[in-house]
């Protein structure tokens, strides 16, 4: 076993623990300082749970790449760990190439981490989060190169499509932060496809920052899952959905000399279908009936599933499978004919309208 192979175990391992460990020191420190999320009437919980969740994810994932970063200038690029394997040393410099756009990428999400924070504490409006939101994924999209190719060669196009791609994954797990375990549990499954498909097309640095992501999202999660010691609030959510859109976006999907055909390039819709029908179906849902889409309630997929008689740990399991399910059908996109493509979409309808199919016995229970 070589030592790349060895880091490549270690470092999701270690993310997981130095998240598990700051979340339960964030959970106290929550506790002590009254940073907590109180029951209300657009909210399912019905006990004080502390909030934060987020500043452990943010954290986690900002101390290793730091860290990371750090050891390679300091230590692997003068020599001073000679007995690293040849792969290692080469690794490293072409991390050191990419550490300015990681900076850029942990500057833009740090923006957002402090913003959630406030708005955790002060509610912000929902113009205020838009207007930082535009701003943070344009920063990471132009200066980091954060961006959607999709073979056309405007950078001011590819941003465009990129910054409203990240927006709407940012929003996406927000509203996905509604009840325990669902955003962190749905990105955690979405990390691991993404990082499968990056490893198969080659991409070792963004299949390590989608290790990275994982472990942090695991160890958070140990504390998230039902029923829920801790939220990770909008510090959390708004981090998570923009690493998510980072790695859809870094992530090659069509590799002519691989094999892989077109239609590959679809492979995030079909990641994302769960999280995309819960936050398009939502704000139709308030706009229909004169509300703004930012407004939270319990209007969510998860929400119906619990009015259904179903127990929280069975509504995260439920939407856990439904992601894994598309999920599943996303990394076959690759290595599949095009019958085999429309039967992956075929799958990914049927798997949707299943959800509607509830959804809609639930506004007849209701009536």
């Amino acid at each position: 076993m070589n030592h790349l192979t060895i880091a490549a175990i270690l470092l999701p391992l270690a993310a997981c623990v130095c998240s598990a460990v700051l979340t339960v020191c964030v959970k106290r420190w929550s506790v002590r300082t009254d940073f907590v999320s109180r029951p209300r009437e657009d909210r399912y919980n019905r006990n004080v749970i502390a909030l934060g969740g987020g500043i452990a994810i943010f954290w986690t994932i900002a101390l290793f790449i730091l860290t990371g970063a750090g050891v390679v200038k300091f230590v692997i690029e003068p020599g001073h760990l000679s007995f690293l394997d040849e792969s290692v040393v080469q690794h490293a410099a072409g991390f050191m190439d990419k550490v300015n756009d990681l900076l850029i990428v942990l500057a833009a999400v740090f923006v957002l981490h402090i913003m959630g924070l406030w708005d955790d504490k002060k509610h912000l409006g929902p113009f205020v989060k838009l207007a930082v939101q535009f701003a943070t994924a344009f920063i990471a999209a132009w200066f980091a190169d954060i961006r959607v190719e999709m073979f056309i060669e405007s950078k001011l196009i590819t941003t465009i499509l990129s910054v409203f791609w990240i927006v709407l994954m940012m929003n996406a797990f927000n509203f996905l932060d509604n009840m325990d375990g669902t955003s962190a549990g749905i990105a955690l499954i979405a990390t691991c496809v993404l990082m499968a498909a990056a490893i198969r097309s080659g991409q070792i640095f963004v299949g390590a920052m989608g290790m990275l992501f994982a472990g942090a999202l695991l160890g958070f999660l140990l504390f998230n899952f039902p029923p829920a010691k801790i939220f990770m609030g909008d510090c959390g959510s708004m981090v998570v959905g923009f690493f998510v859109a980072l790695l859809t976006l870094r992530t090659t999907y069509y590799n002519e000399e691989a094999g892989t055909e077109l239609y590959s390039v679809f492979m995030p819709a079909v990641v994302m279908a769960v999280p995309l029908y819960d936050f398009i179906s939502v704000t139709f849902l308030r706009l229909k009936q004169g509300k703004s889409p930012f407004v939270g309630d319990t209007q969510h997929f998860s929400h119906r599933l619990k009015r259904r008689g179903l127990s929280d740990r069975q509504v995260a399991l439920t939407l856990y499978l439904a992601t894994l399910c598309t999920g599943l059908g996303s990394i076959l996109l690759q290595q599949a004919d095009l019958v085999g493509a429309i039967l992956i979409a075929a799958q990914t309808v049927m798997i949707l309208i299943f959800i509607a199919i509830l959804e809609a016995a639930g506004n007849r229970e209701n009536q």
